[in-house]
């Protein structure tokens, strides 16, 4: 006697489907299709490519400007990112870049930035070894050596310059504008005028001691001073 197509099933085990063939649990992702594509895969190569960008370097974005163009048909819209970075050790650079997009902008200034850093001598590794001035256009900065403790007394961009560049202790002035472009080329102009003691004394022939000993110390402090010039 043929069984019935309820006992046919039943007589089934219930690994199998319908037509005899073992189920798959888990559904698509009981197979081991795209295993690559995972989402462990995806967070292996992008941190793979934040260790290989993580050079040490610190990039600011200091001001963003957009543009628009008014053609046939609306209006076409750009940006422009003005960007600082630095190592925080002596070094910093600035740079801008234009782009239809924000960040294809910023990547443009940071490598702008990147191709053009100076390096700026520093006093015990935290503020400047002597004051100056720096003028770009309307804008006029005055920068000054601080004693510990002080912090950065500077506004905006200027700020950002000075946490780049490592200075932990600086006193700042701005006069004349507000244009972050010209505060950030007038202050550059006031950090290439920073010189210290030690290229002073090779540039005149002389001992860094020498020229410590002018301010009216004795020989010894103006010796221990010396040993602890570093640039």
């Amino acid at each position: 006697m043929a069984d019935t197509p309820s006992e046919a099933a039943a007589d089934q085990s219930p690994a199998q489907g319908a037509e005899g063939r073992p189920r798959q649990r888990g559904g698509r992702g009981g197979d081991n299709r795209g295993g690559g594509r995972g989402r462990g895969g995806r967070d292996n190569r992008r941190g793979g490519r934040r260790e290989e960008e993580d050079d040490g370097i610190i990039e600011k974005l200091v001001h963003i400007n957009r543009v628009s163009k008014t053609v046939k048909g609306g209006k076409r819209f750009g940006f422009a990112a003005l960007m600082v970075v630095g190592d925080g050790q002596g070094r910093v650079g600035f740079g801008h870049g234009k782009a239809r997009e924000v960040p294809e902008a910023i990547s443009k200034a940071t490598a702008a930035a990147r191709k053009k850093m100076i390096r700026v001598s520093l006093k015990e590794g935290r503020t400047l070894h002597h004051d100056g001035k720096g003028r770009f256009g309307a804008g006029k900065v005055t920068i000054r050596s601080a004693p510990p403790g002080t912090g950065i007394i500077a506004g905006g961009p200027m700020r950002a310059v000075f946490e780049s560049l490592g200075v932990a202790d600086v006193v700042t002035k701005s006069v004349g504008t507000s244009n972050p472009y010209n505060m950030i080329r007038a202050t550059f102009e006031a950090l290439l005028d920073q010189s210290s003691p030690k290229a002073v004394a090779q540039r005149r022939g002389k001992k860094v001691a020498d020229l410590l000993g002018r301010s009216g110390a004795s020989k010894e402090e103006a010796e221990a001073d010396a040993a602890a010039v570093v640039e």
